[in-house]
């Protein structure tokens, strides 16, 4: 078994918008490319997507959630000032340093594209020019008069990066959101490759986890799943100043399995049945200690679930420049599949 990335697929998922809270369009997309693969397919209550996949005849009955945060990191316009710049208020964790002098796209009543520039370096002093400026200090130019920018662009409007999806080279992408965009492309390719399916399955799509983990939790309460495995970028550092030891994971060495991250420890059985799985059928995988995800929220809902997360590694997360080796997605994909067309021989495993 070895997958091979659809880089097509890959950059749809990647270069439509979708920030937390204003998830309609990626939406929309995730269910036309789950649709085929799954024989239910739902939008809860605060728009998560919900596809399920029944189990083959005669297996036990396991509900198996897996979830990837379909939201991403970005703007919306808070102000438009009476000559036609916008102002902005960040949704999610953005990182002020990574977007001075960048493009953006303002998704009005069509899309339009526009800067985030600094400020004249003619009108700065060397200590300002140290300073990195906070956000709200920040301005779109959308190179237009007020009169006509107040025709396209309202209050509230999503904004997000202009950085498209890109080939560095024939291993290496690049693209603005591959956290999370690179969990659903896995849960998609998982899906569509799937061969038998020894448990439930519930895909979920997840809505606002940048602003808190809010949709993975709503999901799981309604699901009740007996295991929950979530799909998300593993922490990459594996560059020049950084020392080993905080390095993380590292680009083409595997996919992620995380042990323990700032809201979740993963149960020792089931990492232990994941790296099980890998050695035996030659995946390569990394051990990873890594940031929130919605495993946190699957783990606690209701009476609690053994969770865990896996995922590619990700250099330079929460920017627009993110990284990621084609063939670390490849082994996420093999995992993620091995495990659901095997879950019903975990002996330790008690339903409810």
């Amino acid at each position: 078994m070895s997958h091979k990335v659809n880089t097509e697929i890959l950059k749809q998922l990647c270069e439509t918008p979708g920030v937390s809270g204003y998830e309609d369009p990626i939406r929309n997309l995730i269910m036309d490319l789950l649709q085929p693969y799954v024989d239910r397919i739902i939008v809860d209550s605060l728009g998560n997507v919900v596809a399920y996949k029944k189990r083959r005849p005669n297996k036990k009955r396991i509900k198996i959630m897996i979830a990837a945060h379909m939201d991403e990191i970005g703007f919306v316009v808070k102000y438009i000032d009476k000559e036609g710049f916008l102002r902005l208020e960040p949704v999610g964790g953005i990182d002020a340093r990574t977007v001075i002098g960048q493009k953006v796209i303002v998704y009005g009543k069509k899309p339009i594209v526009g800067v985030l520039p600094p400020r004249p370096i003619w009108l700065t002093t060397e200590e300002e020019r140290k300073k990195v400026p906070e956000v709200k200090e920040m301005f779109v130019d959308l190179g237009l008069p007020c009169a006509e920018v107040v025709q396209i662009v309202r209050i509230g409007d999503p904004v997000v990066l202009a950085q498209g999806f890109a080939a560095l080279n024939e291993n290496v992408v690049v693209g603005r959101n591959f956290d999370d965009r690179i969990g659903i492309y896995v849960m998609w390719a998982t899906l569509a490759s799937l061969k038998s399916c020894g448990a439930d399955i519930y895909a979920v799509a997840t809505v606002q986890e940048e602003l808190g983990v809010r949709g993975a939790g709503v999901a799981a309460f309604n699901i009740e799943p007996n295991i929950g495995i979530a799909i998300d970028g593993s922490l990459a550092a594996d560059v020049p100043g950084v020392k080993e030891e905080e390095r993380g994971c590292s680009l083409g060495k595997g996919v992620g399995i995380y042990l323990i991250d700032r809201l979740t420890v993963s149960d020792k059985r089931l990492v232990g049945f994941l790296m099980q799985l890998a050695e035996k059928n030659g995946i390569p995988y990394q051990l990873n200690i890594g940031g929130g995800t919605d495993a946190s929220a699957i783990q606690r809902s209701k009476g609690g679930t053994i969770v865990c997360t896996i995922g590619p590694p990700i250099r330079y997360m929460h920017s627009g420049v993110q990284l990621c080796h084609l063939g670390d997605i490849e082994a996420a994909v093999d995992l993620l599949c091995l495990f659901l067309e095997s879950a019903h021989t975990i002996s330790w495993l008690k339903l409810r």
